[in-house]
């Protein structure tokens, strides 16, 4: 009576074709892939802009912070920018907190 159970299961288990282990990784492959070209890759790209920008930054230069703040860089340390703000004011803020060029939004706005 067994005999005939196991004789199926062997044939049943011999008629599958047994799968390589690199064909099981081939979906994670892809979708690394995947999600490195749509969110590692640019968000790279992205951060290697912002510091080439930071590096540049010069006296005189008009700049925003990521706090919205804008004004014009009247020093700068390793660290740290001092920004003249509207009314002769002066702040000292972060190098890593500043945006981009405050041109590029003027530039949008006069469009």
């Amino acid at each position: 009576m067994f005999d005939i159970l196991i004789s199926s299961a062997h044939a049943q288990a011999a008629a599958a074709p047994a799968q390589s282990p690199f064909v099981s990784f081939i979906p994670f492959i892809l979708i690394f892939l995947v999600m490195y070209f749509l969110m590692i890759r640019p968000q790279k790209k992205r951060m290697e802009e912002e510091q080439s920008f930071l590096n540049k930054l010069a006296h005189g230069d008009e700049v925003y912070t990521k706090a919205g703040i804008l004004g014009k860089v009247t020093a700068i340390a390793e660290k740290a920018v001092t920004i003249e703000i509207e009314g002769g004011a002066k702040m000292k803020v972060l190098k890593s907190h500043i945006g981009g060029s405050a041109a590029s939004i003027f530039a949008t706005e006069k469009k």
